[in-house]
């Protein structure tokens, strides 16, 4: 995925600043609670980085640690090569966007957009300037006028945006800003966040908890768990090279199917009577090495195929127990032994019922090993 720009002038008035942000160790406690633990991570010039994982992982705390809402318990945090654990928020040079929009419901647009730049004291003209620049970018020019309750939820959305525009800061701070609106005008958003972000080029941290978002914006994502972070990596690194069961897990959707196998003797996995899978030299070699005589595997829904005949690859007999229709898709849960389902994603309107009897096709360029002990991938 491409960078964003280093630093680019985007009319003859706006010219936003752009900073390296380094995290170095940093660590959060709440008293014998770890919030977040050992974080590192250093960006790109322009960079939209996206923090991501369930509820409690930590991602909001580490973004409030880089604003300045919350002190760090230890490490170190940089911006633009300055220290700035111990500043205070305004000293930082950062603009945040909040979830919850926090727009004055009293001021109109345009008073909501130029609020910071006042209570800095900036000349009259030059706060009018920034404020219709920032509008007319956002497509909001004609609404400076309205109030908050006057304005739909997209529209309210781009008035914290360009409040944080205005700024002109090095860095910007999103805090699940779309997570409000419907779902239609959240892929809308998206598209114009990303425009926005690479039009002003400015070093971007995003959080959210949808997944689908973190793959479809960011040119590098960070994947948390309970204060960790699992894994950093562009998006086709973390789908196409998890390293961890909870990343291949978390990452895709439907979620990545998981089987606990026994390994045989020749490379061979399998899991109660009708499920066995040859894997390949190097995956068998890999276990091999390794000892292992049990391994988790696993392979995404659109990664099965649906044998045409019995002498496809990997094929597995199944029982159709759920038939689920997603339009030009249809999502499928196959019942492949007593006790075992897997999911499976067909690019095709399935036109038959529950209770068919079929063959899964698993590809073995298709399929990932994690060691149970650890969770860990099992590089072959």
């Amino acid at each position: 995925m491409a960078t964003a720009p280093k630093r680019q002038t985007i009319t003859n008035h706006f010219l936003l600043n752009v900073a390296i942000v380094e995290l170095t160790k940093v660590t959060k406690r709440y008293g014998n609670v770890l919030a977040v633990e050992n974080f590192d991570l250093t960006t790109k010039n322009g960079e939209f980085v996206v923090l991501v994982g369930p509820s409690g992982c930590g991602k909001t705390t580490t973004m409030r640690m880089i604003a300045g809402l919350e002190t760090v318990s230890e490490g170190e945090i940089k911006i633009g090569g300055k220290n700035v654990v111990g500043m205070i928020p305004r000293e930082r040079d950062v603009a945040m966007v909040f979830q919850n929009y926090a727009l004055f419901p009293h001021m109109n647009v345009f008073g909501n957009m130029s609020f910071g730049l006042r209570l800095r004291k900036l000349p009259k003209e030059k706060v009018e300037s920034r404020v219709k620049e920032a509008a007319t970018i956002l497509g909001i020019a004609h609404l400076l006028d309205r109030r908050p309750k006057e304005l739909s939820g997209g529209e309210r959305q781009r008035v914290a945006l360009g409040r944080a525009i205005v700024r002109e800061p090095q860095v910007f701070l999103m805090d699940e800003p779309l997570s409000n609106i419907d779902a239609k005008l959240r892929v809308e958003m998206r598209a114009e966040i990303i425009k926005l972000q690479r039009r002003l080029g400015v070093t971007t941290f995003y959080v959210t908890h949808d997944q689908v978002e973190a793959l479809s914006m960011g040119d590098r994502i960070v994947v948390m768990s309970k204060g960790h972070v699992q894994q950093i990596g562009t998006p086709k690194e973390l789908y196409n090279t998890p390293a961890n069961r909870f990343v291949a897990g978390f990452i895709g959707s439907p979620s990545m199917n998981f089987i606990l196998t026994k390994v045989v003797e020749g490379g061979t996995l399998t899991a109660g009577d009708n499920f066995k899978i040859v894997l390949p030299p190097p995956m068998a070699t890999a276990l091999e090495t390794r000892g292992l005589r049990e391994v988790w595997l696993g392979v995404r829904p659109e990664h099965i195929r649906t044998a045409r005949n019995g002498e496809a690859e990997n094929a597995i007999p199944g029982v159709v127990d759920v038939v689920e229709p997603q339009g030009a898709s249809t999502i499928l849960q196959v019942n492949v032994g007593s006790d075992l389902k897997v999911i499976v994603q067909v690019n095709e309107q399935w036109g038959r019922e529950a209770g068919e009897r079929l063959r899964l096709s698993i590809p073995a360029e298709s399929i990932h090993l994690f060691d149970p002990a650890t969770e860990q991938q099992v590089s072959n």
